[in-house]
């Protein structure tokens, strides 16, 4: 193939995706307004909720105090008293206020902007060829092309909490931080994926305690660590591969169990909670009003 033939399909090929664009049906824009949510959700917050909606996930505006609000998703389920978790935030460090607007536009971006327009979050997905938004059915949210192929995902981002399927990577995401926490201080504590394990970090204002190591895979070099729900046996487990790089490259596969519940397991995620334990919360559908149950915790 001639170099101009090359630089012709290349420049054909980037003119095509600047291109693309998401139809204006597709495009949405929500604002942050209106009543609130009558159900119990988690941190006692006050909700509202957007047309945004994959059973059990719901993406709503939500906020523990007056006019500071992020962006979450929720999981859970009306018919249940117990509360609905949030499992996903993009602005929890940087809340909104009242009108704050969240939207897709028509170039590819996905926006969340304060009323008068300042952008406090965004995707950084314009021009790239998007042409649509999901909510999954295992809550990871994408903007994807034309082929269904993924530009962004909010499993790409996670804050302190992996769903199932969800992975840390060590070209990225590499950790969870857990939300703040302040009683005697101020306490921040983080699950990072290193090159051989991975380890619970505790800081706080006076100290480092040192690493909890969670999973150590030996001497490979680990390349990723997935939160798995195995469906026939309802094992909770995490799934790794690691690479060994003598003369040539190998790969082994790996897994550790957490716990191996009785019951369905597939409606669990995993937390970095705020004291620094580790735990999966599985919803239980044995009854008709079903509840969370703690299905692992690092700590007991």
């Amino acid at each position: 193939m001639s170099s101009s033939l090359q630089y012709f399909l290349l420049a054909f090929s980037l003119f095509s995706i600047s291109q693309a664009a998401v139809p204006a049906s597709k495009t949405f824009k929500f604002v942050n307004e209106g009543e609130f949510g009558d159900y119990i959700v988690e941190y006692g917050a006050n909700y509202r909720v957007l047309d945004i909606y994959t059973f059990p996930f719901q993406l709503c505006f939500f906020n523990t105090t007056p006019n500071n609000y992020s962006l979450g998703l929720r999981m859970g389920t009306v018919r249940s008293e117990s509360q609905m978790r949030w499992v996903w935030e993009a602005n929890r460090n940087n809340p909104v206020g009242e009108n704050a607007t969240f939207s897709l536009e028509q170039n590819g971006n996905l926006v969340l902007a304060e009323a008068n327009g300042h952008v406090v979050w965004q995707t950084n997905t314009s021009n790239k060829g998007v042409v649509g938004f999901k909510l999954l059915p295992n809550g990871n949210m994408v903007l994807h092309d034309s082929k269904g192929k993924f530009i962004w995902q909010s499993f790409k981002e996670p804050t302190d909490t992996l769903l199932v399927g969800q992975e840390l990577h060590i070209n990225g995401p590499t950790y969870l931080t857990s939300r703040p926490y302040t009683s005697s201080g101020h306490y921040s504590y983080f699950l990072h994926l290193e090159f051989q394990r991975l380890v619970l970090w505790n800081f706080n204002n006076t100290e480092n305690t040192g690493p909890k190591v969670v999973v150590n895979v030996g001497d490979g070099m680990i390349e990723y660590m997935r939160f798995i729900s195995n469906r026939k046996t309802n094992a909770l487990r995490f799934e790794y591969k690691s690479n060994k790089y003598t003369t040539i490259k190998t790969s082994t596969y790996g897994a550790r169990t957490l716990s191996r519940p009785k019951f369905n397991t597939t409606l669990t995620y995993f937390r970095l909670d705020t004291d620094g334990n580790l735990k999966a919360y599985t919803y239980d559908t044995r009854k008709e009003a079903g509840s969370w149950k703690v299905t692992y915790a690092l700590y007991k």
